[in-house]
Order: C-alpha cells, then sequence, then structure tokens
C-alpha cells in the first residue's frame, strides 16, 4: 500500500489537520516528521474544536499508529499537557498508539527564554517567531549540543548533561540577554518527572516505519507549517527554523524516499499568512477583515490575527515543483461565497517587467505588485455540497482554472470546518503509478 506525504502549499494555516484527519481514517500510521508546537492543527469534531500542537492529528482515530519523528524539537511540558488533554476527552485511551523518536530534540527552558530575548532586540526587523523556543532548540541541533528524546530513558545520564547544559546557557542568558540565571536543580527536578511520564513512548521510530512499510501499511505522512516556510525555499529570513517541503519527511522520519507513492498539498482557495515577511497579494481593509472572521483567521498555537490575501498561483506553482505535488487538496472554499469578483495573482510586476517566477530576493518581493485575473464570483453557500457536479458553476470555473494553472489534479475540497464537510474526488491511497 501507498506512502502519502501532506504538506503545506502556502504559509501554513492551510486546514492541514482537518485534511490529515480525513485521510487517516484509512491509513494505519500516521507520522509527524518535523517543526515542534509552534504548529497548530485545528480540528473540528462533532461540533468540540480540538487543537494539536504535537501529537499527530491521526490520535482522533482509534486504532491508529501515531509518530513523532526525529526531525521535531519537542517541549516535554506541552507534549505532556497535550497528552493529558486528549485523554480527559477519551481521545487517547492506549498508550501504545503513540511512538516517538529517540532522537528528536528537546526544548528546554532556555530555549525559549533566548527566542523571546532574540526577537524583542530585534526591534521593528523581528521575524514574528512564536517564541517557543523552537529556533533555539534547532540551532543547539546543529551546533551538536542538543539534547534528545532518548535522554529521558537514562536519569542519571539525564541528570548530568542538563547540568551542563544549563551551566552554560546561564551564562549567555545573564551576559547577552540580561536575564536572571535558571535555577539548574528545579529545572534537573521537573525534567526527571517528564523523564517518568514520557520515556515510555521512546521508539527507534525509522526502524519500525520501515518495518511497517515493508508490512505495506498505509503509512501518512503530517507537515506542520508550509512551503513558504521552509528554511531554505521559503521567504527567507521570515521562516520557520526547520524543511517544511515533502523532501524533509524522509529526513525528518528515516524512511527511504524511494517509498513514498504520493505527495499531497494543502491550499486555502485564498492565502494567509501569521507574523512578518512579504505577502504579495495581502488585502486590507473591509475585504481583508470579511475573510478573516468568515474563516475564522486567528492562529492555532498564538491566537493572532492572520494576514489575508487573494490566492496566489506563482506562490502555489513554485510549491507544486518544490514538493513535486501529485495531488492538491483545496479548503475553505465555502469563505469565497458571496464575494463578487474573486482574482487570483497569475504573475508580478517588478520594475517594469513580469514575474513568472517566485524571487529570492526578499527586497524584490516587497516590491513586486501582483497581476490578477477576475473571476465572477457565486453567492450558494457551499457546506452541504458533497459532489463537484453540484457547485455552482462559478466555483467549478475557478477550480478548474487551478487545476489547469497548476497542472497538479485536485484531490479534496473542503467546504466547512466539521470533518465530513468535504469532497472527494478520488482514493487517496490508491498506488498511483
Amino acid at each position: 500500500m501507498p506512502v502519502v506525504v501532506l504538506v503545506g502549499a502556502q504559509w501554513g494555516d492551510e486546514g492541514k489537520g482537518k485534511v490529515v484527519d480525513y485521510l487517516a481514517r484509512k491509513a494505519d500510521v500516521v507520522v509527524r516528521f518535523q517543526g515542534g508546537n509552534n504548529a497548530g492543527h485545528t480540528l473540528v469534531v462533532g461540533g468540540e474544536k480540538i487543537i494539536l500542537h504535537l501529537v499527530p492529528s491521526g490520535i482522533l482515530h482509534p486504532g491508529k499508529l501515531c509518530i513523532i519523528g526525529n526531525g521535531l524539537v519537542i517541549d516535554p511540558q506541552v507534549l505532556c499537557e497535550e497528552i493529558e488533554q486528549l485523554k480527559q476527552k477519551g481521545h487517547f485511551r492506549n498508550e501504545a498508539r503513540l511512538k516517538i523518536s529517540e532522537r528528536a530534540q528537546l526544548i528546554l527552558p532556555y530555549h525559549r527564554m533566548i527566542d523571546v530575548a532574540s526577537e524583542s532586540r530585534k526591534g521593528e526587523g523581528k521575524i514574528g517567531t512564536t517564541g517557543r523556543g523552537i529556533g533555539p532548540a534547532y540551532a543547539d541541533k546543529a551546533g551538536r549540543t542538543g539534547l534528545r528524546f532518548c535522554e529521558l530513558k537514562n536519569p542519571e545520564s539525564l541528570v548530568r548533561k542538563l547540568g551542563a547544559a544549563i551551566a552554560e546557557k546561564n551564562q549567555y542568558l545573564v551576559k547577552i540577554c540580561g536575564a536572571k540565571p535558571l535555577d539548574s536543580g528545579k529545572i534537573i527536578e521537573e525534567f526527571l518527572e517528564y523523564s517518568r511520564k514520557l520515556s515510555g513512548y521512546a521508539a527507534d521510530t525509522s526502524r519500525l516505519l520501515n518495518e511497517l512499510a515493508a508490512k505495506r501499511k498505509r503509512i501518512l505522512f503530517e507537515g506542520a507549517q508550509g512551503t513558504m516556510l521552509d528554511l531554505d525555499h521559503g521567504t527567507y529570513p521570515y521562516v520557520t527554523s526547520s524543511n517544511t517541503i515533502a523532501g524533509a519527511a524522509c529526513v525528518g522520519a528515516g524512511l527511504s524516499p524511494r517509498l513514498v507513492d504520493r505527495i499531497v498539498g494543502v491550499s486555502k482557495a485564498y492565502t494567509t499568512r501569521v507574523g512578518a515577511g512579504p505577502f504579495p497579494t495581502e488585502l486590507s481593509g473591509e475585504l481583508a477583515e470579511r475573510l478573516r472572521e468568515r474563516g475564522g483567521e486567528y492562529g492555532a498555537t498564538t491566537g493572532r490575527p492572520r494576514r489575508c490575501g487573494w490566492l496566489d498561483l506563482v506562490q502555489l506553482k513554485y510549491a507544486a515543483r518544490l514538493n513535486g505535488l501529485t495531488d492538491l487538496v483545496i479548503t475553505k472554499l465555502d469563505v469565497l461565497s458571496g464575494i463578487d469578483p474573486v482574482q487570483v495573482c497569475i504573475g508580478y510586476k517588478y520594475r517594469g517587467k513580469l514575474l513568472k517566477e517566485f524571487p529570492a530576493e526578499i527586497e524584490v518581493m516587497e516590491k513586486m505588485v501582483p497581476v490578477y485575473k477576475k473571476f465572477k464570483g457565486w453567492r450558494q453557500e457551499l457546506g452541504k455540497v458533497r459532489d463537484l457536479a453540484d457547485l455552482p458553476k462559478e466555483t467549478k470555473s475557478y477550480l478548474k482554472f487551478i487545476e489547469e494553472r497548476l497542472e497538479v489534479p485536485i484531490l479534496a475540497v473542503s467546504v466547512g470546518k466539521e470533518r465530513e464537510e468535504i469532497i472527494v474526488m478520488s482514493e487517496p491511497f490508491a498506488r498511483r503509478d
């Protein structure tokens, strides 16, 4: 059976949580492969909103195995809280359903402090981080000074390594950040408690995934953030600290790219982004506010209002190429009902020239002007539509243009918040040769 990688095709917040929740019904395993608790996947199940930050969305389906891969940075405090909340809501009764890579990195209290201090010093040049310690944790990983999840299995080693790390970071916190030193004893005591609660989830998840693939189990990889926040390929420096594109799934989970069959990109029917950085199709005023309120465009992790704009097909074409998308899922199509005309970006103008590719230079991104194509809008509410043929003709024209422009078939279209409010065109786990 195939391995499917699902990634965000924009700046994150595309509705991946709902799509993963839907695809997980037919998957055997759901894997998270990068990022940390700076990501938030929002799902609405039976009218109840559930926000997941670290645990894969497949946990809401009984019997599905969920894996947190080595590519993540994990805040033990957040993970413990999330597990407890899931248990309280009756979604996590079997402890064996969650496995966490021994090689995943830990977020320590000093990572959060450094993150906040570093961002505050930037003033107007802020990146717009969540302050969750993600960047500093990945920096320590690259600098080979991080602590890994496997440390929780050995309390004696944990105490020694954590003590040494805190002593070193206290120097930085006091002399560079002007902060008070951390209490080493208090943090060690806290992490010994995390060791007791979490060490049982630790596993060699790469070996486990390869064994499951050999048994032809259906594996779904769940990406966080979006393509344009990729550390290498996004709107640098306004990006996250990990690689968010499909290629990172294999690195972040320890599975060969030869085993991946389909790569599904998720895009809203318009565009949003949170935090600072270039946003070519950004809108302001009444229309932006309408999209924000109808779409519930507030960050799942931070609660920050999202910036809203028209769909950018130049950016999406770039994402399709980077990820090698085989399929596309369009979300929040219902939000555009009642808006006329609906516009999409098909190019940029910069210094008298037409750009048809997304540029690398931040200075170009900030000054280029989008070129739009207008579409007639539709008034019909779409929440009850379950068949593509029942969509308004204007809606179908809009979707057809997206599909033809990107040269990527649309797999499904989300038309509401609930997990059942979706139109599915093809079987996601069918092998595509």
